[in-house]
């Protein structure tokens, strides 16, 4: 017997954490997961647009970031108190992010840009920014629920290595 998607039981406005604890649909911490799964999808269409032979490196990058938001996630959704056994990898693919930016622009000026060359850098554009309101987001979580110092930084590391590919 297939499962049915559908529950009814966020028709009231409220929506379960893992564990089964029930919160509001626009608790921070949905709204939080909400722009992480927007994200995702965006990198998800920028992995699936860029040229897999001459971008393989980046292609397997964005990949395992995808995999690790999945993990944040996880996380977020984790009710204080409660044990997520899922481990974030966030430092190990911050210090990829960097050498991937090194090599990104190590034979470029960046600078300002205006978006719009072509549909494949305004992907990764568009991804860009969905990062920095994930970061934003992140940040206000930060103020009432502690977020890992490393998965703040990975976020801020992911948006910089967006810019450097569409510029690439």
């Amino acid at each position: 017997m297939i499962k049915q998607i559908y529950t009814k039981t966020g028709d009231d406005g409220t929506t379960s954490l893992r564990d089964g604890v029930r919160v509001e649909k626009d608790d921070i911490r949905i709204e939080t997961n909400g722009q992480i799964d927007h994200l995702n999808s965006m990198l998800g269409v920028v992995r699936s647009t860029l040229n897999a032979a001459t971008y393989a490196a980046s292609v397997n990058l964005i990949k395992t970031v995808q995999q690790e938001l999945m993990v944040v996630m996880s996380h977020i959704a984790t009710p204080e108190g409660h044990v997520n056994p899922r481990q974030s990898h966030a430092e190990e693919i911050t210090a990829e992010l960097e050498r991937a930016i090194d090599e990104l622009t190590k034979d470029r000026k960046m600078g300002f840009v205006l978006p719009g060359n072509n549909p494949n850098t305004m992907f990764v554009h568009v991804a860009r920014t969905q990062c920095r309101t994930v970061e934003r987001r992140l940040w206000q979580l930060n103020r009432t629920r502690t977020v890992d110092s490393s998965v703040l930084r990975m976020f801020n590391r992911l948006s910089d290595f967006l810019f450097a590919l569409a510029e690439h």
